[in-house]
């Protein structure tokens, strides 16, 4: 774990919400975390739950006319984000200091464009070093060669690409201007498990190469164990439980949410005729429940889940926001 006493990002108390005439969406409802320089925090959640929001909010690349951030900042490396003009965002941040990876490569890679010159465009337009031409040629080279592409691959357009080289030129792109953080939003979702593995590697490698953080957006646990420092479960648009991975995967406190996902995964080590899901579907977030968010679904629901938001049960690192471990010690000084 990185002891650094500043943290590179941290998020507090972020809100936000997509509004149209007739619906308001609450995506995103006051969540805070906090990232070190090299560190990976893991975001996992059902689909729905505001990981990507969180994401895009980060970057500032939500929708205008829909999306709005009613409360919260987002300080990096002692900015805040939500106060910079769109033109520092623009030219000083977004791809710069921070870069994301989109989960479907196809529709973020140009189409019409060689993939060399994709990459040189993050380069030219962020040229904090004075780069001439030659010299951003041979960045291209570089970069592409890094992921594990030969670089005459650049005179390529993405279609004449495989899935796994769509992404990695994808990650090329965003590692071209060595940036401090990378927002990786389910970056292996579209590969089969032998480039999955093979890519998750690269990125591993490129992480401690360069001492850059990131952020990993997820639905799959096994991911998270091995890429990841430290986990933040999302639920309906609140971080639920975090801590390290030690606490998440073993700690003594976990969120009936936490262990239903696990729940749900097969036991190699044991024969299993199905596996158990959790019961229920993911809450509307046009009209979300009283309480806890998880409360329809809880197999563990008591009375105060339906009337109150739990605040958050800490032990060391781990954070669990459960009247689960609120009421047990309650009882446990009563007894």
């Amino acid at each position: 774990m990185n002891n650094e006493k500043e943290p590179l990002l941290q998020v507090d108390n972020l809100e936000v919400v997509y509004s149209t005439q007739k619906r308001i969406v609450h995506a995103v409802n006051g969540i805070s975390f906090s990232l070190n320089k090299g560190e990976t925090l893991g975001l996992v959640g059902e689909t729905g739950a505001g990981k990507t929001t969180t994401a895009y909010a980060i970057m500032r690349v939500l929708p205008d006319r829909t999306a709005k951030i009613l409360n919260g900042t987002i300080n990096f490396d002692g900015q805040n984000l939500l106060e910079a003009p769109e033109a520092v965002m623009r030219h000083g941040i977004r791809g710069d200091k921070i870069s994301m990876i989109f989960q479907d490569p196809m529709s973020a890679l140009n189409p019409i464009m060689k993939v060399g010159d994709q990459i040189a465009e993050s380069l030219k337009f962020h040229n904090k070093n004075n780069l001439a031409a030659q010299e951003i040629d041979e960045r291209v080279d570089k970069t592409l060669e890094l992921v594990g592409i030969q670089k005459e691959r650049k005179y390529d357009y993405p279609h004449q690409l495989s899935g796994g080289m769509k992404q990695r030129v994808v990650i090329a792109i965003a590692l071209a201007c060595e940036p401090d953080l990378i927002i990786a939003d389910e970056p292996t979702t579209a590969l089969d498990v032998t480039i999955q593995a093979q890519v998750l590697a690269m990125i591993n490698e490129l992480m401690e190469t360069m001492g850059t953080a990131m952020i990993l957006i997820t639905h799959d646990l096994g991911i998270v164990a091995q890429m990841c420092d430290n986990v933040a479960i999302m639920y309906a648009g609140e971080i639920i439980e975090m801590g390290s991975v030690e606490d998440i995967y073993s700690g003594i406190m976990q969120h009936p949410y936490t262990a239903g996902l696990f729940g749900s995964l097969p036991d190699l080590e044991k024969k299993m005729t199905r596996l158990f899901p959790i019961d229920g579907l993911m809450p509307d977030p046009v009209d979300l429940p009283m309480g806890c968010k998880f409360n329809p679904r809880c197999p563990k629901c008591m009375d105060i889940c339906r009337a109150a938001t739990p605040g958050f049960k800490s032990n060391g690192t781990h954070k669990v926001a459960c009247h689960l471990y609120h009421n047990r010690n309650r009882e446990e000084s009563n007894g």
